[in-house]
């Protein structure tokens, strides 16, 4: 098995949460014995795109609505993230695992689709399209970024965020898929219910052991090969 720190900081400001995974990476790349690290949060209202992302997929002008807008460095189009979305930035070193960007995408898709089994909700990739959709909505989004093998940014699920603001873009550049909520399939879901299947999917989909840590932890641990636990 293999050490994931794990941090649940509650809801976050998008900047801050980036910043969060910057510096997680960064030590990341100085210390190769560095376990790999998740960060499962929420955030409040906030519409990002990739860094090739077409501003045309915004049906509204920034400037004059004051909603919050980034352009980041991850892959893929415009998306939104909010309240009623557990949004999770594995920072893993994929040469741990598979250093292969295909084979990661997979591996998050399939981490979504697992979660979605254990409540009997059957998951689906589209071909061509990155993400999991149930019943023709999408559910579930991805987008990605990996520096010297190590990642950062992640995907998002949609457990009972307000649809509305996914009707102020072309979400993910795709016009002709709806949007989806967990919520529209099993009525009375709830974020704990998703957030605890999500972490387990992730552990037996990356074949890791959690250790829960603080968020000042998470940030600065300078870990040492000795000082790792034994996992068998």
């Amino acid at each position: 098995m293999t050490l994931c720190h794990l941090t649940r900081p509650g809801e976050v400001p998008y900047l801050q949460a980036l910043a969060w995974q910057k510096q997680r990476l960064e030590q990341g790349i100085r210390d190769p014995y560095l376990p790999d690290g998740l960060l499962l949060l929420t955030h409040p209202p906030v519409y990002t795109l990739g860094q090739g992302g077409n501003w045309g997929y915004l049906k509204f002008d920034p400037a004059k609505t004051g909603w919050e807008v980034h352009r980041v460095e991850r892959g893929g189009e415009v998306t939104y993230h909010g309240p009623g979305q557990w949004v999770a930035y594995p920072i893993l070193n994929l040469r741990r695992h598979r250093c292969d960007l295909h084979w990661y995408l997979r591996q998050l898709e399939k981490v979504v689709i697992e979660m979605l089994r254990g409540f009997g909700i059957p998951g689906e990739r589209l071909p061509g399209l990155t993400g999991v959709w149930v019943a023709g909505q999408k559910v579930a989004a991805i987008g990605i970024r990996v520096r010297r093998w190590w990642t950062y940014h992640g995907l998002a699920v949609n457990v009972c965020p307000d649809l509305q603001a996914f009707e102020q873009i072309v979400p993910c550049g795709i016009g002709d898929r709806p949007v989806g909520s967990l919520k529209n399939f099993i009525p009375g879901i709830t974020m704990g219910e998703v957030g605890d299947a999500l972490l387990a999917s992730f552990a037996q989909q990356f074949g890791w052991c959690y250790q829960e840590v603080s968020l000042p932890v998470w940030l600065q641990i300078d870990p040492h090969p000795e000082t790792l636990p034994d996992l068998g």
